[in-house]
């Protein structure tokens, strides 16, 4: 789901309105996408995938094993719409510092709503997974983070309690299954070690908030990391970081003083969390 000018910024930025609103409403006309109209904004577009626009995209080469979501009514949609596209909001900000500094993230470097199973039917689901490539003289750093945009609309808690199940993630090692019960072999290590070479930066993006609620969300979190020993014990390998959202608009995701590591050290760039 996005708006128009969220699509316009995201795949065409250089060009007029008309030019992504032409090739929309076509597709509207052929039943591909629908649109809801947001409260109080004038009458701003939020688009999205019909069922039979998810049908037709699921086999695109490029979205091959991403999870479809199709919007079945404008009134699924207009509940979807704040969180949705609130998290549009936090790959657009990358999208446009990477653009700037000559570094590779586009529209497919983002994919929202990952899962990872923690055994016994548990999961935990990334508001989105984000790649990334640093471009420089004769060398190129891929990174990769696992996003979680906060709106405010869980308890600070809940929210640090996140934490956790990203902790379990990082620990989680699947037990082989007996010989009638499963032929596949199960490889030695931690499950994620079978779609990552390394374990994804955890990113925290709030918003919804006064400065002083946002920033002592991100104290707990702070708290979170260092009280909770599985927690303390991944952040001593896997980068933790959190910011505003409203400062990553402004500032950039690179800008030194954005990000709040959760082990309590200095703000820093995410890149170097």
């Amino acid at each position: 789901m996005a708006t128009t000018g969220q699509l316009q910024a995201l795949l065409r930025p250089a060009v007029r309105r008309q030019t992504v609103n032409t090739p929309l409403n076509e597709l509207r006309r052929q039943g591909l996408v629908d649109c809801t109209v947001l409260p109080r904004s004038r009458g701003t577009r939020a688009w999205y995938l019909t069922g039979d626009g998810a049908r037709m995209v699921k086999d695109f080469p490029a979205l091959r094993g991403r999870p479809p979501y199709p919007i079945t009514s404008t009134t699924a949609a207009s509940l979807k719409t704040p969180h949705t596209l609130t998290v549009l909001r936090t790959h657009l900000a990358f999208v446009a510092d990477a653009r700037e500094r000559g570094d590779e993230h586009g529209f497919l470097d983002w994919t929202p709503e990952v899962s990872h199973s923690l055994g016994d039917g548990e999961k935990v689901i990334a508001d989105a997974l984000l790649h990334y490539t640093l471009t420089g003289p004769g060398q190129r750093t891929k990174l990769r983070a696992l996003v979680e945009v906060d709106r405010t609309t869980m308890s600070s808690e809940r929210l640090a309690s996140k934490l956790i199940d990203y902790a379990r993630l990082w620990s989680y090692e699947p037990q082989p299954m007996g010989r009638n019960r499963s032929r596949q072999p199960v490889l030695p290590g931690p499950a994620w070690l079978r779609w990552y070479p390394v374990f994804p930066r955890i990113l925290f993006v709030l918003t919804g908030g006064s400065r002083q609620v946002l920033d002592n969300r991100i104290s707990d979190l702070q708290a979170m990391t260092a009280q909770h020993p599985l927690v303390a014990t991944m952040a001593r390998t896997v980068p933790l970081g959190a910011t505003i959202l409203e400062d990553l608009e402004s500032k950039g995701p690179t800008t030194g003083t954005v990000w709040a590591p959760l082990d309590g050290s200095q703000p820093r760039p995410w890149i170097r969390l």
